[in-house]
């Protein structure tokens, strides 16, 4: 099991968390292709961070006021580092609980004090949905408040859970090559080839996923 779970190790043999480096290679790459020629690849990045602009800004409403820049950066920070995980010996600092909470919590914990300081009443009406029976009503507050808070939680987990699911099944499949056939083997690489373009899928569907629900979770706050 150690071996299985050692691409998940933050620490190396030098007892630092030099691993944790790879979250900041973006602040490397990233500012170079502003000084660039536009190419076919900044103008299809441009067009993707444009359409997201669009959408958050619909769910924001007219209340926006720049903080779609939050989201569409939350997006490329998760979606970048997704992406690096994927390539070999680079570790993914996205299937760890102490990077996707430290992005979730203080993120739903501003829209929950905003909240409550700025819309008190506005807060106060969404424990209990519209149209509930008043029998009900004391169990729909006590459901929405537990909602409510374990939200972070299932935004870590979902990302986190999903990193690691993928990159342990490639690890389980890569590991019984040297036990197969030629016939085999080359069924094997063909799987691993499919595996790893769902991971690529699933790496923009989670940074997607992500960021729409922070965005959600703070329209309701308005």
């Amino acid at each position: 099991m150690t071996n299985l779970f050692s691409s998940f190790d933050p620490s190396t043999n030098l007892n630092l968390s030099l691993n944790w480096l790879s979250t900041f290679l973006g602040m490397l790459i990233i500012p170079f292709s502003f000084w660039l020629i536009p190419s076919r690849l900044s103008i299809l990045w441009l067009n993707i961070i444009l359409t997201l602009h669009k959408e958050f800004k619909i769910l924001l409403g007219n209340n926006s006021k720049g903080s779609t820049l939050i989201f569409v950066s939350l997006f490329s920070f998760i979606l970048f580092n997704n992406f690096l995980g994927l390539f070999p010996y680079i570790f993914t600092s996205t299937s760890h609980m102490s990077l996707t909470l430290t992005l979730a919590l203080p993120l739903w914990l501003t829209f929950i004090i905003y909240g409550w300081i700025n819309n008190t009443i506005h807060m106060f009406a969404h424990l209990v949905p519209q149209g509930t029976p008043p029998i009900l009503m004391p169990f729909m507050v006590c459901i929405e408040t537990i909602s409510n808070i374990i939200r972070p939680g299932t935004l870590a987990v979902r990302l986190s859970a999903n990193m690691i699911a993928g990159h342990l099944l490639l690890t389980l499949l890569g590991n019984t090559g040297s036990m197969l056939s030629l016939i085999f083997l080359n069924f094997l690489i063909l799987i691993q080839i499919l595996l790893l373009i769902l991971e690529f899928a699933v790496s923009i569907i989670q940074s997607y996923v992500f960021a729409i629900l922070s965005t959600l979770y703070s329209s309701e706050v308005n």
